[in-house]
């Protein structure tokens, strides 16, 4: 997964220099609580973390932050809190980790780190299409965050990526209701829910489906000439897809056939079938 690539790799430079900190001192009891050097305790977590022991890091870099609070190993510890929460799949304690990091060292180098693991956080929470789409709706808005404020970095190439991802599921959502409404037999319901996938999310992989279910849809209502509109659109769009095969024989069973309409964007396409469909209803 990109999102635990990039996570290991923002920790490394801290695991090691935690490590080569303390490197040549006798080993100590494995005592959380006991009162130690910063470094040690902060080399402590470090290697739990190595080892993949998420809940006994936490301890260490809490006791970091516990005893030695305006240390530069406390701040490093915060970070390392809500990386540790990450893996252990404690979302919610990740992201608040994440906030009080960027809250309280929002000019430090870190916080572009900070900004993606919540944005990741979010993003693993992405549920079924199903379900309430809350969680991606929140990565969404985090990813692009990470896009605003950070450009240039690798952190904004990975959530340009994922951003692409949501908003297929999105788009999944709107369908998936459309679809039921038209098996309720509303279809100008169901005609919303499919626009809006034309107009919010046009280059999803959902486009061309939404493009015949208002095919679809119109026929239902008599609407024989936006039907044609809107096989036309998909036709010229997506002239190979399933979808537009589906259209044109529903078409052509009504005695109608898509029209070719010459237009050179397939922007111009979506919102000409926005106004006319519109129009239609």
């Amino acid at each position: 997964m990109s999102g635990g690539r990039f996570a290991v790799l923002a920790v490394c430079g801290l695991v090691a220099l935690a490590l080569s900190a303390c490197a040549g001192k006798p080993k100590k009891p494995d005592v959380a609580y006991e009162e130690r050097p910063v470094e040690l305790l902060y080399a402590t977590g470090a290697q739990k973390l190595d080892k993949h022991q998420w809940n006994d890091a936490l301890r260490y870099f809490d006791e970091v932050e516990r005893q030695h609070p305006y240390s530069e190993w406390s701040r490093r510890s915060v970070l390392m809190e809500a990386f540790a929460h990450y893996e252990a799949g404690q979302y919610e304690d990740a992201i608040a980790a994440a906030d009080r990091f960027t809250s309280l060292y929002p000019g430090n180098a870190s916080a572009s780190y900070a900004y993606y693991l919540k944005a990741v956080c979010y993003f693993e929470e992405i549920s079924d299409v199903g379900r309430d789409q809350a969680a991606t709706e929140q990565a969404q808005l985090a990813l692009r965050e990470v896009v605003k404020r950070y450009p240039q970095t690798e952190y904004a190439v990975d959530a340009k990526l994922k951003i692409d991802l949501v908003q297929d599921q999105l788009a999944g959502k709107e369908m998936a209701i459309g679809r039921w409404y038209l098996r309720q037999g509303n279809p100008l319901a169901a005609m919303g829910r499919f626009r809006t996938v034309l107009d919010r999310f046009q280059s999803t992989t959902h486009t061309p489906e939404a493009l015949y279910r208002l095919v679809e849809a119109n026929l239902t209502l008599g609407l024989r000439d936006e039907a044609t509109k809107d096989g036309a659109v998909l036709g010229f769009n997506f002239p190979g897809d399933r979808w537009y095969k589906e259209a044109y024989d529903l078409l052509t069973a009504k005695g109608l056939k898509p029209a070719t309409v010459p237009v050179t964007r397939r922007r111009t396409y979506i919102t000409r079938l926005g106004s006319g469909a519109k129009a239609g209803s």
